[in-house]
């Protein structure tokens, strides 16, 4: 056993190693930095690579879950590294509001684009992200936008999975190695129906209700009629339709604006509403 922990270990301090090594060939960065564990670790990395040449960045737009703005801050302040907020504006863009296949494309370019002001365009300073290796083989939208933009990935091109960066994260005793998904809440909207403030706002307040019961990961989608689908992970599932839960849940939710709320019995699947999608990627320009 203690074989294999030191085996671990070593392959986790390699990863470090190489992703540091990688961002240190730059003067400086710019990583688009959300709460989450992904670009938590390009931020951590690009400190110790650059240190105070390196600036963390976090979108803020209605499209932005609850809690995730504070979590960002502290994560940049553990880390030690510069953080600013710039307030993103994709839901004034026609296209991200119709919500077609392609919402994600017009969301990071509007993220890149903010970054590249922050930049200057200078040639030194390069945009980061924290996109992984298993991000590469899923319906991402937003690549296209990041390859546009000259945005370089440290850990798909370090060759480091999800695992990897969980297991790099807890090396450094980050609080969110562990933190599942959280896309943002355009995300829950099936695609064709517009996104709107309104509906984002609803979305988030559902989440959040579920969440103080104690259920996580939790996802509602919002589909044509202001019907809510609720997904949970199935250990839920009978817990949410019994009684005195399932009321308040449907009180709460019509409350809110929901007028048929549904419970789906496969449980939490991340990414479920790409599987409605049947179109064909663009190429980038």
């Amino acid at each position: 056993m203690a074989v294999e922990s030191n085996k671990n270990e070593q392959s986790t301090l390699e990863m470090i190693e190489s992703v540091v090594s990688f961002i240190s060939q730059f003067p400086s960065c710019v990583v688009a930095m959300s709460a989450g564990v992904d670009s938590g670790v390009v931020a951590k990395a690009a400190s110790l690579a650059l240190g105070d040449s390196a600036l963390a960045v976090t979108a803020d737009s209605p499209s932005l879950a609850s809690g995730e703005l504070q979590q960002a801050r502290q994560l940049a302040k553990l880390i030690g590294i510069r953080h600013q907020v710039v307030q993103t504006q994709e839901i004034e863009n026609p296209n991200y509001v119709s919500n077609q296949g392609d919402r994600c494309y017009h969301c990071k370019s509007e993220l890149y684009q903010q970054l590249d002001l922050l930049t200057g365009y200078s040639s030194d300073e390069v945009l980061l992200n924290g996109t992984n290796t298993e991000d590469l083989g899923d319906y991402r939208p937003g690549l296209i936008a990041a390859e546009e933009n000259k945005v370089r990935s440290p850990l798909a091109e370090c060759g480091i999975d999800k695992a990897g960066v969980r297991a790099m994260a807890l090396h450094w005793n980050l609080p969110i190695w562990d933190k599942p998904a959280s896309p943002c809440l355009s995300s829950r909207i099936a695609y064709g129906e517009e996104v709107t403030a309104e509906r984002l706002q609803r979305i988030d307040q559902a989440e959040q209700f579920l969440k103080e019961q104690g259920i996580s990961p939790v996802r509602v989608r919002f589909h044509r009629g202001d019907l809510a689908r609720i997904e949970v992970p199935v250990e839920f599932v009978e817990k949410l339709a019994a009684n005195p839960l399932r009321a308040e849940i449907e009180q709460f939710f019509r409350s809110i604006g929901f007028q048929f709320i549904a419970l789906d019995l496969a449980g939490f699947q991340s990414g479920n509403l790409n599987k409605l999608l049947q179109i064909e990627l663009p190429e980038p320009a």
